[in-house]
């Protein structure tokens, strides 16, 4: 198990080897059931697959599940969305 972030008033999470899984001819693998019932996850859910790059390869591949990414990506750009919807943003008239 991965030792904890460093602690910046509240303790942050950290990443930790849960498990090890095969990915088989067809490319699918199995979440084990330990982690499919503490993250909630019921067949039909859906998942977003991210990547991180390093060095132009993936390195790490991120499941989230879709109704838990959609208000992240809200609360993230929906301070963008605001301001590029408001009076501040700058405008580009069509055609110029």
């Amino acid at each position: 198990m991965a030792a904890p972030d460093k602690e910046v008033g509240a303790q942050r999470a950290c990443c930790t080897v849960e498990a090890l899984v095969s990915v088989d001819e067809r490319g699918q693998l199995v979440l084990p059931k330990s982690i499919r019932n503490r993250a909630n996850l019921r067949g039909g859910d859906k998942l977003a697959l991210s990547t991180i790059e390093r060095e132009g390869a993936v390195c790490c591949i991120v499941l989230t599940k879709a109704a838990d990414l959609a208000p992240a990506v809200r609360a993230s750009l929906g301070p963008l969305a605001d301001y590029l919807g408001s009076d501040n943003a700058p405008r580009k008239e069509m055609g110029k």
